[in-house]
């Protein structure tokens, strides 16, 4: 149904009495102007009849017939018929004429007829989505608001999910059945706000499609603002000039992330998105989850130090547990364990660990073999060949000692090596120290891990003090930092 826009309606006693002042006051005047003429001159004067046109109690101008004006009225209700297929037009009172006799007609149709274009707005009547009472958007009718509201809560949940909640909530209260195996229960989809479907009179523009009227509730704009990246923009300039935390600028832009990298007339979107309303769903969950099983290490002082067997392989547990869960847009804000079932308890990995120490066998944990110091040429290629150690030089003091224990393989003069000393550590292990200034051990000597073995030099080839320092395992090279603890 459609509506002029009437603003404050006048009562009908003051329409009446605003007429009657008008008519009276007409009547005087010719009565005063025909006192003035004879008789025979009387006769002969003939009067026009004007109509003066108010809008809201407002002049709007003065026309020679109603028709002019009523002709306006009804071009204007053809447009919005054309727009409004399924409504009933109808038209408030708040255009009135006042009739006047005059002896020269002061009507002015094509200017009354420019301002009453521009003053008539039609309404028609709508179904607000009202939140906290406020009207925030227009809909045709309640039908469709209330579709609105529905596609809302269907972002988030299925229709028959929302048909089960709404068939529970017209039910008697019975007690719900226990969870199936990892089945998800809907218990209630409702608004953050208080809602309500308001009918209104509205100007039709102002009237929204049911998509229209979703996006609006969804980000609180149907359009959104893009801005084209400019010389020198960065992501955090664009986001902080536009009032937004970076997270909410790159929530805008999921193609982006932290890192990227705009490039100039890149557009991107920077609306600070605000959702008129939340959906909340309340659901509860069953799963399945494994329960991690423990590590327990197990010493034992008959097994050499270093060496470890896995006594019991670790297996997980497992445990059916109901949550409660509430979203919001999606977004979980409580998660809450109600109840829980275990179903095979976790099963230890247990590991024995030798404690025993034996003189000749390492430990397995290589020991810095100097006091102190630090590396001055790392393993690898140098001078165009490989360097199979690393160089340790500056130490505190210029004991080398064992890095761990072991049997020495061998001590003395090797060509390049100068004074070299090989240890066995009797775990597949071996090092090997080079360049020493002298040797305090002996082959088949029983070393202990940080004991003395002889003094850093510069013997063989070397370009200064300091000592050269090898690991192999099983006969292959390793790096000695992958071991040196």
């Amino acid at each position: 149904m459609l509506f002029f826009n009437k603003g404050r309606k006048s009562s009908k006693l003051e329409k009446k009495q605003s007429l009657k002042t008008a008519v009276m006051t007409a009547f005087a005047a010719s009565a005063l102007l025909f006192s003035t003429i004879s008789g025979s001159a009387a006769a002969s004067i003939k009067l026009t009849t004007v109509f003066h046109v108010y809008h809201n109690q407002q002049y709007v101008g003065t026309v020679s017939d109603k028709e002019v004006v009523e002709k306006i009225v009804e071009e204007k209700a053809e447009m919005l018929k054309e727009s409004l297929k399924d409504k009933d037009i109808e038209f408030g009172s708040n255009i009135e004429y006042i009739k006047e006799q005059v002896f020269r007609s002061t009507a002015n149709n094509a200017e009354t007829v420019k301002n009453l274009e521009n003053t008539i707005q039609l309404q028609a009547e709508a179904s607000a989505i009202a939140i906290d009472g406020q009207p925030i958007v227009f809909l045709e009718n309640q039908e469709t608001a209330e579709e609105v509201m529905n596609r809302l809560k269907l972002a988030y949940v299925t229709q028959a999910q929302l048909d089960e909640v709404e068939a529970r909530k017209a039910a008697p209260a019975t007690e719900l059945p226990p969870l199936a195996e990892n089945e998800t229960r809907i218990l209630d989809v409702r608004v953050s706000k208080n809602v309500s479907f308001n009918p209104e009179k509205v100007t039709p523009d102002k009237i929204l499609s049911v998509d229209e009227a979703v996006i609006f509730l969804q980000k609180g704009t149907l359009e959104e603002k893009k801005y084209v990246a400019q010389e020198g923009d960065v992501l955090g300039t664009i986001a902080n000039n536009h009032g937004l935390p970076l997270a909410d600028f790159l929530a805008l832009n999921p193609d982006l992330t932290d890192s990227s990298i705009v490039k100039i007339g890149q557009e991107v979107n920077v609306t600070a998105l605000k959702p008129y309303l939340e959906i909340i769903v309340d659901k509860e969950v069953n799963q399945k989850e494994a329960i991690p099983y423990g590590n327990e290490i197990v010493n034992d002082d008959s097994m050499p130090k270093g060496e470890t067997k896995v006594q019991q392989e670790g297996k997980n547990g497992e445990r059916s547990v109901n949550y409660r869960i509430s979203t919001q847009n999606g977004a979980t804000v409580s998660n809450e364990v109600t109840s829980e079932v275990v179903l095979s308890q976790p099963v230890n990995h247990i590991v024995v660990k030798g404690t025993k120490v034996i003189p000749s066998r390492g430990t397995g944990n290589l020991a810095w073999p100097t006091s102190g110091g630090y590396i001055s040429s790392q393993q690898g290629m140098r001078w165009g060949k490989s360097h199979k150690g690393i160089d340790i030089a500056r130490p505190s003091n210029r004991t080398i000692k064992a890095a761990d224990n072991g049997k020495v393989v061998s001590a003395g003069y090797d060509g390049g090596y100068g004074n070299k000393i090989v240890i066995d550590h009797q775990n597949g292990l071996r090092t090997v120290y080079a360049h020493l200034e002298s040797i305090s051990v002996s082959a088949g000597q029983t070393v202990s891990q940080g004991s003395g073995i002889g003094v850093m030099g510069t013997t063989g080839n070397s370009t200064g003090v300091h000592l050269h320092f090898e690991v192999y395992k099983d006969g292959a090279l390793q790096n000695p930092l992958s071991y040196l603890k």
